[in-house]
Order: C-alpha cells, then structure tokens, then sequence
C-alpha cells in the first residue's frame, strides 16, 4: 500500500532489528494518518532536493515508524516520534552526504513542512512534529549530545 506517491507502508514500516528479534512492526490503522502526513512531508524533501540537484533524488528510508517495542529493542526513548508514525530518517546519496542534504534543508524547513531536522551523521533524520523548544528545531548529533544547527 502506498502511503504516497514514492513511500509504501512497507518501506515505511521495514527494520532489520524487528525481523531478527521477531518483532512485528505493522502500522496500527489508527497512526496511518501520521505515516501519510509523514510520507507528505517527505515528498516535499525529495521534490527540493530533486529540484536543487536538477535530477530526480531518491530517498532512502533507513527508519520510518517503530513500535514501542521496536524503539525500545534499538534503545530508543519513549518520547520518539518515530512510535507514532511523524518521523522517518533517511539518506539521500545521489544527492550527498548526510551534511550536505542536512544543509540544503535547514533554510527551508517550514516550507517543506519539516517539525525537526537532526543531522545524525550518517543519516538525516526528520519529523512532523515541531520540539517544544524552537533551539531543538534544528539540530546536529554530537557523540551523546545535540549541538543547535548543522554542523561537520
């Protein structure tokens, strides 16, 4: 099932982590509404990037949603937004490295309908849901802390 027009639920939903510990990870009917606002937002970043790169740019779903005991088998919190379906964290390599789409995203978050940006590195992740505090907004992994923007 197509949650839009380049995101499936299965894609959405798939872990390596919960086929190994036989962990089902279906997507409960009631957050289908979240994964498809998600699945929105997510389009929206693969439109900007495809239309800064001048070619399309696939994104590479590496986390989507995540039951609780999925996100606590991975040492997840409780308060994730990946166990309610608003966030998703991706690659995009034909556009570039984790900084540079982290970059490329930040000037335009509100466009794009992006709550949270975190540069993490190896991957990017992002959420429907905008932080309690605007400094968490935006924001890079730096060993066990967060350290406000986007930085190497």
């Amino acid at each position: 099932m197509n949650l839009s027009p380049h995101f499936t639920v299965s894609e959405f939903t798939d872990s390596d982590t919960a086929e190994r510990l036989c962990i089902d990870n279906s997507l409960p009917i009631a957050l289908l509404d979240n994964a498809r606002a998600t699945a929105a937002m997510l389009e929206c970043i693969r439109g900007h990037l495809s239309s800064i790169k001048g070619k399309e740019v696939p994104i590479v779903l590496t986390s989507g949603y995540r039951c609780p005991a999925l996100n606590k088998a991975i040492g997840s919190t409780d308060r994730s937004d990946h166990i309610r379906a608003q966030a998703a964290d991706f690659k995009a390599p034909t556009f570039g490295a984790p900084y540079e789409v982290c970059k490329a995203l930040a000037p335009v978050i509100d466009v794009l309908g992006i709550g949270q940006l975190i540069h993490e590195h190896g991957w990017i992740h992002v959420s429907t849901r905008t932080p309690d505090k605007v400094i968490n907004r935006i924001i890079t992994v730096a060993g066990r802390d967060y350290v406000a923007g986007i930085v190497a």
